[in-house]
């Protein structure tokens, strides 16, 4: 329990087994999406199911095989590879309580619908929109820098890309500029 987080908030943490949770995860952060999911799930007693994306499957198969080196019992994690038609065994299946994604936004609404219409807890986490502020006290050339990475770093394929650059006060103009001057010579 951690009292007063903020103005009369309290946050506490329940550890709670379901029983079996699935984990549905993007190409683009192979390892670190998963990682998000299976250890905490099974920390509260679970056993967890990673459908790793069609376009990436070893870095799951890897966190497996690492698991087990490590002393996780046969049967706690498990990879299931597959397209459309093992999401969907995953999301209709009776044993599966809970399904975590990470993706696109119809994709996260599909699986948030189809799960929940089957009595799962669902956390579908879909097209992320992210924004960088830009306070007139900034070093602009490291901004711009930092905007045009964030920005187009992955060919903008990850869910931590900036959408949006808000530049505070007069800066606005020459923010611009640089991030053009940037942009340009990708």
């Amino acid at each position: 329990l951690s009292t007063q987080v903020s103005n009369r908030v309290d946050v506490s943490s329940i550890r709670q087994s379901l029983g079996v949770v699935a984990g549905i995860t993007p190409f683009n952060f192979p390892a670190m999406v998963p990682m998000w999911m299976f250890p905490l799930a099974i920390a509260c007693g679970n056993t967890f199911v990673l459908k790793p994306s069609e376009k990436d499957p070893s870095a799951a198969n890897l966190l497996a095989e690492l698991a087990s080196e490590a002393g996780l019992p046969d049967g706690v994690l498990n990879v299931l590879h597959g397209d459309k038609v093992a999401v969907d065994g995953l999301l209709d299946h009776p044993d599966v309580a809970a399904v975590s994604f990470v993706g696109s936004t119809p994709i996260a609404r599909y699986i948030h619908a189809t799960a929940s219409a089957n009595g799962k807890r669902v956390q579908a986490l879909g097209g992320a929109k992210n924004h960088m502020l830009v306070l007139p006290d900034a070093d602009l050339d490291a901004a711009a820098d930092a905007a045009v990475s964030a920005a187009y770093g992955s060919a903008g394929e990850r869910c931590m890309a900036i959408s949006a650059v808000v530049a505070v006060g007069a800066i606005g103009d020459e923010l611009v500029a640089k991030i053009r001057e940037r942009a340009e010579k990708i």
